[in-house]
């Protein structure tokens, strides 16, 4: 038995570290700032790191790390990058037997370059094999012949994979499996009768601002009323964050705690730790104050280090708890 069977991307992230080059102001881009190479030049990288990502493998690591029984299910290609993962989570003890190979496109690679003495980044993003997730590789699903678990944690599916989302979220209901979902654009972009089926379902939802407000259709500034809209669509938790901090509301309370990130080293996964963070700490003691408190310590340490998974915190390791504070929402 499990307890955390994880869904969504694995990728192959590249890291180019480059010094010498800053961004340069610009007001037709939307960040008002942007980066410029001489077309056709060669240009010399100081750096290169490499590292396993994705959000349903960086979530997997947590819960692993957390010391939970996990297995990842996911799509990664027929190449060495889609072996490499495979051989990483194994080493992390997290079982590999739900994941499907393809020919059809190679698995996910990330390209991050980080520029200048504040390591600004960039993220060119090749969505490939995770994509192609096919009816067949949700055919124990449907047969009932997944093993038993306790909680399905849904990353980010983008493609096909982000139509079989309510098929997953389905499955775990009718099993009463507990569902943690972190929706991508793809997800959010299902038709709404479905994507209210979806989350109505969900234990815990974890949005951005910017999501938050798309979906609720209620201006970001406006906190409260948002989280009125959300404890309507979703049963469960509710939790946005922001680059500020968190609030999460269980539709009495809203719980608050600002931001304890300082000086990353690299960003990378940073929202992945928080979310999978917050359920491990959520599974444990069933408190929301505990579960954002290592949720946030978890995406600290991640981004003290390279790569999505290097900094995660482990079992037992202490860690310094953020303040957070209660209101009656």
């Amino acid at each position: 038995m499990f307890d955390v069977i994880t869904f969504g991307s694995a990728c192959w992230d590249v890291f180019l570290k480059l010094n010498k080059i800053s961004g340069r102001k610009n007001k037709e881009l939307v960040s008002g700032k942007g980066i410029c190479f001489n077309l056709g030049s060669k240009i010399d990288i100081d750096d290169i790191f490499f590292a396993s990502g994705g959000g349903g493998t960086n979530a997997a690591a947590t819960f692993a790390r957390q010391g939970f029984r996990v297995a990842y299910f996911g799509t990664v290609g027929k190449d060495l990058a889609g072996e490499e993962i495979i051989k990483e989570l194994e080493k992390l003890g997290i079982e590999t037997r739900f994941i499907s190979k393809t020919n059809l496109k190679p698995t996910n690679h990330s390209v991050i370059l980080n520029t200048g003495p504040t390591k600004d980044r960039t993220v060119l993003a090749y969505r490939g094999a995770s994509k192609f997730l096919d009816k067949k590789d949700i055919a124990w699903l449907e047969k009932g012949t997944v093993p038993m678990t306790k909680w399905f944690y849904l990353a980010p599916l983008s493609g096909q994979a982000a139509e079989f989302t309510e098929k997953i979220v389905n499955f775990a209901y009718k099993n009463k499996i507990k569902i943690a979902i972190n929706p991508g654009a793809f997800q959010l972009s299902l038709l709404k009768a479905v994507l209210k089926r979806i989350l109505k379902k969900a234990d815990i939802l974890f949005l951005n601002q910017e999501e938050a407000s798309l979906l609720t259709g209620v201006a970001y500034q406006k906190e409260k009323e948002i989280f009125k809209k959300l404890d309507q669509i979703c049963s469960g938790i509710a939790i946005m964050g922001s680059n500020d901090g968190i609030t999460v509301s269980d539709g009495k309370y809203l719980y608050k705690a600002r931001s304890s990130l300082t000086r990353p080293v690299d960003r990378t996964g940073a929202g992945d730790a928080f979310s999978s963070g917050f359920v491990s700490g959520f599974v444990k003691k069933g408190e929301i104050e505990y579960a954002v408190q290592l949720g946030m310590a978890n995406s600290a340490a991640c981004v003290q280090q390279w790569g999505a998974k290097n900094g995660l915190l482990k079992k037992g390791e202490s860690f310094k708890k953020v303040k957070v504070i209660k209101k009656k929402l």
